[in-house]
């Protein structure tokens, strides 16, 4: 009997943990489709403005702008690392953690000062598991990251960038691509590649439409490469706020699965125990009822 009831007490205990993930996942579901829109939407807005750029360049190819410019020597950097504030998703911190404990590596190997601020409690554990430094940490973005806790932070990193306190800004963060793909990637943010427009190749492209600006296009340009390089870090974000909800979802289906999988087990262990538990009690009532004859 203490078998059967041990057995008994587990399946209950799993059955509850199943109910636990089945609700998570469907959390993550609903979450995932939100923040999906969220990201797509800011996706073709930052490729947009991209091509905006790329067209206002064609008419200001002396163009000489801060955010351009690349640093010859390459001294102190900026590392930014989007991590979960939550586990219970997967590999999704992992795969970050990794790359930016590379990056780390290779600028301490370099002798290049690097700024770390990470966001997220995972990762905030993590480094301070591993003893190190971070300057900066973000604990307050979530699913819903806002455009205007990110703007602050990217105004800080191009008033950074332009006084050359810095030369490189990086972002660790997984890249949403679809549904099914998620790519944990280091992506460097600053110093802003230059507009396609101003390149040979896209000059030799063929005729191109030609418009008048008032004020002039590099007047134009000077408010929209800040505003691009905004747009930009809050993809990043919105990125890495759908990829959690989709890790967070698949692992929690996966232990949705497992967890029926084991009430499986566990009920046919019960039965067996349950029956084996009612023969003897059959064979001892049918040996008394015998020894009373």
């Amino acid at each position: 009997m203490a078998k059967a009831r041990a057995v008994l007490k587990r399946l209950k205990a799993v059955k509850n943990i199943r109910k636990i993930t089945r609700t998570m996942e469907l959390i993550a579901t609903a979450r995932f489709k939100k923040a999906m829109d969220r990201a797509t939407q800011a996706a073709a807005y930052t490729r947009k403005i991209a091509e905006l750029a790329s067209d206002l360049a064609q008419s200001a190819t002396d163009l000489v702008h801060p955010l351009t410019e690349a640093r010859e020597q390459r001294k102190a950097g900026l590392l930014l690392v989007l991590a979960s504030n939550r586990g219970l998703c997967g590999g999704y911190n992992a795969g970050v953690l990794k790359l930016a404990l590379q990056k780390i590596r290779e600028a301490r190997d370099q002798g290049q000062a690097l700024t770390l601020e990470v966001s997220g409690k995972r990762g905030l554990n993590f480094m301070k598991f591993q003893k190190i430094a971070v300057e900066v940490a973000y604990t307050k973005f979530e699913d819903k990251p806002r455009f205007e806790d990110v703007d602050a932070i990217a105004g800080r990193y191009i008033k950074l960038y332009v006084e050359k306190k810095i030369d490189w800004v990086d972002v660790a963060y997984v890249r949403f691509v679809s549904a099914s793909r998620q790519t944990a990637i280091v992506e460097t943010l600053l110093p802003l590649a230059k507009p396609a427009g101003t390149s040979a190749t896209a000059a030799a492209a063929g005729p191109t439409i030609e418009y008048e600006f008032l004020p002039s296009a590099a007047d134009i340009l000077e408010d929209i490469l800040p505003a691009a390089f905004k747009a930009r870090l809050f993809k990043c974000f919105l990125d890495a706020a759908v990829s959690e909800q989709i890790f967070r979802r698949v692992a929690m289906k996966g232990a949705t699965e497992n967890a029926a999988d084991m009430i499986g087990t566990l009920s046919r262990v019960y039965n067996r125990a349950r029956q084996s538990q009612i023969t003897s009690e059959l064979s001892e009532i049918i040996g008394g009822a015998e020894a009373l004859k």
